[in-house]
């Protein structure tokens, strides 16, 4: 059962694990905080792989063992052991085998950040605006289930409900590589309420989700930021009407790609304490330009896959929600459910873990696993 290829390409990891436990303690290192973030996590990462690496290892030694001594021993109650080992490992060596394929994929460096999630009504007008105010319920609801703390930054409200336009931030663990399967067209199909002879519409929202950037990934000149201040509108009491508490930023912004100098406008009213929605605000600029810096890298994994679960393609059009039949379905895996209330409310995991599996599955496929 030993796949020498597989064993190949374990050598080095004890070596490598160790190499990495002295450097995230060398002063010079922590001193370098680009360098000191992205060693602590190739430590967690290869803390566990080691573990089962070893463990792998001493499968194999125990199957090898068990197998000479029910070719030498003579002594029944001692074959019965061996065959009592080899049987064991033998039951656990594939399971162990593809955990540890799985973690010898490359990662998404980004998968670890937390996320901006912006949600835009598209086609269908304020039908469109009701469904995206679904989405971002749907969202909400899902994101407390893992406990995740969901922030919204801005919002423009449909004129029969819902959100023209909702940006909020999500804070937790792995957020940016659970919730960027999201990203892409969501359709609906449903009997607007305004609809008189009950006809089914179809209305579509986008959604996009984006790795929320630390201060150190990207350079901005602050100086260069002009800020706008106004009175926040909606509801919120007294003191948003009399305070000017939103913010507005201005930057222009040199794309390195295409050389273009683009003016980048963000608007912040989520709380009533201005230097708070300034700060955000500054969160959003820097994930912007993080996430436009970075689209070679996600338009590079793009061309290199032949599905879209992850390829970051907020044009693609990946899930359909049919009201009259009840049905959900994920065009990228062809996953129907017939659950559409449930996964509203927020019980959208078991479609993302068919996801995560139809992307390890291509990616062990390019890896040659």
């Amino acid at each position: 059962m030993a796949d020498n290829t597989l064993l190949d390409r374990l050598d080095g990891i004890e070596s490598r694990f160790a190499e990495v436990s002295t450097l995230i303690t060398d002063p010079a290192v922590i001193a370098d905080m680009k360098r000191y973030v992205r060693l602590n996590k190739e430590y967690k990462e290869l803390e566990r792989l080691t573990g089962d690496t070893r463990r792998y290892r001493t499968l194999l030694d125990n199957i090898r063992e068990s197998k000479e001594l029910l070719e030498t021993e003579h002594d029944e109650e001692i074959r019965a052991m061996a065959r009592e080992q080899l049987d064991e490992a033998q039951n656990i060596l594939p399971t162990l085998e593809e955990e540890i394929k799985i973690m010898l994929i490359p990662e998404d460096p980004e998968d670890a950040r937390n996320a901006i999630v912006e949600i835009r009504g598209g086609t269908g007008g304020d039908e469109a605006a009701l469904f995206a105010g679904d989405l971002f319920k749907m969202y909400q609801r899902y994101c407390e289930s893992r406990g995740w703390q969901v922030s919204v930054t801005s919002f423009s409200e449909g004129a029969a409900g819902g959100f023209k336009e909702i940006v909020f931030a999500v804070t937790g663990d792995n957020v940016y590589g659970t919730l960027k399967y999201e990203s892409g067209v969501h359709r609906v199909q449903r009997v607007p309420a305004t609809e008189t002879q009950g006809r089914v519409h179809t209305s579509a929202a986008t959604v996009a989700v984006l790795p929320e950037a630390e201060p150190f990934d990207v350079e901005i000149n602050e100086g260069e930021i002009k800020w706008d201040t106004f009175r926040s509108g909606g509801a919120g009491g007294q003191n948003v009407n009399k305070v000017e508490s939103g913010v507005r930023l201005r930057y222009m912004w040199r794309n390195p790609v295409t050389g273009q100098t683009d003016e980048i406008l963000i608007e912040c009213t989520e709380t009533r304490d201005q230097p708070k929605n300034k700060e955000r605000a500054l969160s959003r600029l820097r994930t912007y330009i993080y996430d436009r810096e970075h689209q070679k890298y996600v338009d590079d994994i793009a061309s290199r896959r032949k599905t879209l679960v992850s390829t970051g393609d907020r044009s693609a059009k990946i899930r359909t929600y049919n009201f009259p039949q009840g049905r959900i379905t994920d065009h990228r895996i062809n996953y129907t459910i017939y659950n559409l209330p449930a996964f509203l409310d927020g019980d959208i995991q078991d479609c993302i873990d068919h996801l995560i599996i139809a992307e390890n599955a291509e990616k062990l496929n390019e890896a040659e696993l």
